[in-house]
């Protein structure tokens, strides 16, 4: 079990670190390097829609890593997913801007981040299973928060690592080339991912399903037959917690030192910060959900985030560092408690020979809801509203999540086999 939850907590790591290194570019220099010719308001928005692609992305990923996760193995499919996300990632920092290849440039960089949407698809969903599947029945909340907490060490790792270039670099040369070094550093990462999860078994639930030949020859439409109100709902309770991240991170980020004109170090180190407040909220309801169980934490961090949302933006308006890293932080506090639980409510939901696809079908659908619009939204609803708007969006947001959690039943009795 310990070989089981460092290979899901590291690969979950190094996949989000990957993903969350594009949201940061986007947010930070993506816009000049790929869009220079247009203004500034247009050319964030399509950075952040660039951004948008690999969300798009993700649900196809869900359906054709989900497709040979639930018909031939957890395990293999992982490793496939990794590669493709790591190498779409370096590629990423290797691509020349628009001065060189002109408008080839922002179309290969549009490929490579539908390839991460693809790879990322693929990634969670396998590892969530790979925890829940070998983890005893009462301790599986406790085992999924591993890979849940990927995402929180792979997004202190990717500001991090724009933090110290940024601390460390001219403005010029951090915008000519020092932006590229978190992406090029996937290669170094991707070789680590492999060896730990080549060293894993399949998991005993899916060989039980292989040894009685019960594969479904098509999961995802057995999804779609068998389980179409929990996929839907289940994706429902994940629009929160993408609507937060993105918002508390990407767009915050974008509005923060275009709007406010606080300083790109000042928010990286608020944003690193805010990230010790996801992982204690992740590590926390994860690990309670086997006592509290998964429906009740879920629902306690959704109905805490229609508060916040109604705050956030004015503690952020502040331009105090405190009080701005008390906003962020609170917003993926919020987005922990429902995080958390949903790696093991998620895959409980849905029968083993249909839940590779199930579950990350649900996780991903609810980031193209929540994730992948969040930025857009926000920043249209800013330049036309004001900031407060946006907190009533996360609101809102948190308010459909409530609802569609409410209409899910309690799961940590269920039996996986």
């Amino acid at each position: 079990m310990r070989r089981v939850a460092v290979a899901s907590f590291i690969g979950t790591a190094i996949e989000f670190y990957d993903f969350y290194i594009y949201g940061t570019a986007a947010a930070l220099v993506l816009n000049e390097a790929f869009f220079p010719t247009l203004d500034p308001v247009n050319a964030t928005l399509a950075s952040f829609s660039t951004y948008a692609v690999a969300f798009a992305a993700r649900p196809i990923g869900s359906v054709v890593f989900g497709h040979f996760g639930d018909r031939v193995g957890r395990k293999s499919v992982l490793v496939a997913s990794l590669l493709l996300m790591g190498l779409s990632t370096a590629l990423v920092g290797l691509l020349p801007g628009y001065g060189t290849l002109g408008v080839w440039a922002p179309v290969l960089l549009i490929l490579l981040r539908f390839l991460q949407g693809i790879g990322l698809g693929g990634e969670w969903g396998g590892a969530a299973l790979l925890a829940v599947e070998h983890a005893p029945k009462k301790k599986r909340g406790l085992y999924a928060a591993f890979p849940q907490l990927g995402p929180s060490v792979g997004f202190f790792a990717a500001t991090g690592v724009f933090w110290l270039l940024s601390s460390v670099l001219s403005d010029d040369a951090f915008r000519s080339w020092g932006w590229r070094v978190p992406f090029l550093l996937s290669f170094l990462l991707v070789g680590v991912g492999l060896f730990v999860r080549m060293r894993i078994s399949e998991t005993p639930v899916f060989a039980k399903v292989m040894e009685a030949q019960e594969a479904s020859k098509v999961p995802t439409l057995d999804v779609l037959r068998r389980h179409p109100r929990e996929l839907l709902l289940g994706a429902g309770g994940m629009i929160v917690a993408y609507g937060l991240f993105y918002t508390a991170t990407t767009y915050c980020l974008a509005y923060s030192t275009g709007t406010l004109g606080v300083s790109r170090d000042t928010m990286l180190g608020l944003s690193l910060i805010a990230c010790l407040f996801l992982a204690a909220g992740t590590w926390l309801a994860a690990t309670r959900s086997d006592g509290a169980g998964r429906r009740r934490l879920v629902l306690a961090g959704a109905g805490l985030a229609v508060v916040w949302g109604l705050v956030l933006f004015p503690l952020l308006d502040t331009e105090q560092p405190v009080l701005m890293a008390l906003a962020l932080g609170g917003a993926l506090f919020c987005m922990g408690v429902v995080y958390g639980p949903m790696g093991a409510y998620l895959p409980e939901l849905f029968g083993t020979n249909v839940r590779y696809s199930g579950a990350s079908l649900a996780y991903n659908l609810g980031g193209v809801l929540g994730g992948a619009v969040s930025p857009l939204v926000a920043t249209r609803l800013q330049s036309a509203f004001g900031s407060s708007s946006v907190g009533w969006y996360v609101s809102a947001m948190a308010v459909v999540s409530l609802v569609c959690v409410l209409a899910l039943p309690e799961t940590r009795e269920r039996e996986l086999a």
